[in-house]
């Protein structure tokens, strides 16, 4: 029976990185994304390369959305294997002047996103009843926080407590759970991230990014393969011990 990977956020960047990894894997991909052009490019991508895969469009902070995914994936492709709660949003601006509908979406789509992924894939994978794998996106933001980041980092703070809580409860059910925490990795995301803090900072683009980078020991910035080989190790059977934890993708930022 082939197994379904479901990631969220797969239509650019770590999310993409991630579906191709996981379909080089043996999965089906379920390329969820709240923007349908890119879903449907990802998954006509995946297609192109001879994988099983279909686009879907999912805003992740519609907790009914969420689940009804769950479902159509399953339907689709016979059984859920993995749920990759990677979609995020992130947004840079001091504590005080961040707008409250900027914060108000962040943590709808970060943090209760990731709560309704795990609720459905948990129910999915009781009802299947022989386990599962359910991979969470924290950040290196999430060990310490970051400036202009206040938002952002109180969620992937709360993504490691979701992570330990709910592989605390699902061990018995053979569901692991656990999150992946990258550092610098150039998406789009990361260039509008750049962008902004070179501004607030008076900096120009390149000053700031060869800021960052003079914190990587090992001296260059992540791309979304780096993180997508953690993720797939998470879902593999050699990582069927490993629950609760979150692993850093960071180059040596920082040491813990």
């Amino acid at each position: 029976m082939t197994k379904v990977a479901i990631v969220t956020g797969a239509g650019q960047g770590i999310g993409e990185g991630i579906a191709h990894r996981l379909a080089a894997a043996g999965f089906a991909i379920a390329v969820a994304d709240i923007n349908a052009e890119t879903a449907a490019k990802v998954a006509g991508d995946l297609r192109g390369e001879g994988h099983e895969a279909e686009a879907f469009v999912l805003d992740v902070a519609d907790r009914d959305a969420v689940f009804t995914l769950v479902q159509k994936a399953v339907d689709q492709f016979g059984e859920l294997g993995a749920y990759i709660n990677n979609a995020g949003v992130a947004f840079i601006d001091s504590f005080v002047d961040s707008d409250p509908a900027d914060v108000e979406r962040l943590l709808d789509v970060n943090l209760k996103g990731t709560y309704w992924g795990i609720q459905a894939a948990a129910e999915q994978f009781k009802k299947q009843g022989h386990g599962g794998r359910i991979v969470n996106a924290a950040s290196l933001a999430g060990y310490e926080a970051s400036a202009l980041q206040s938002a952002y980092s109180a969620s992937k703070f709360a993504i490691r407590g979701l992570t330990q809580s709910a592989a605390k409860e699902l061990a018995a059910d053979k569901i692991t759970v656990n999150a992946y925490n990258p550092g610098i990795v150039r998406t789009k995301m990361r260039d509008a991230i750049d962008k902004k803090t070179a501004t607030i900072k008076g900096k120009t683009i390149p000053e700031q990014q060869a800021d960052c980078l003079t914190e990587i020991a090992i001296g260059r910035e992540a791309t979304p393969a780096d993180v997508a080989e953690v993720v797939a190790w998470f879902v593999s059977d050699a990582a069927g011990y490993v629950t609760g934890q979150s692993l850093q993708v960071d180059g040596g930022m920082r040491f813990h």
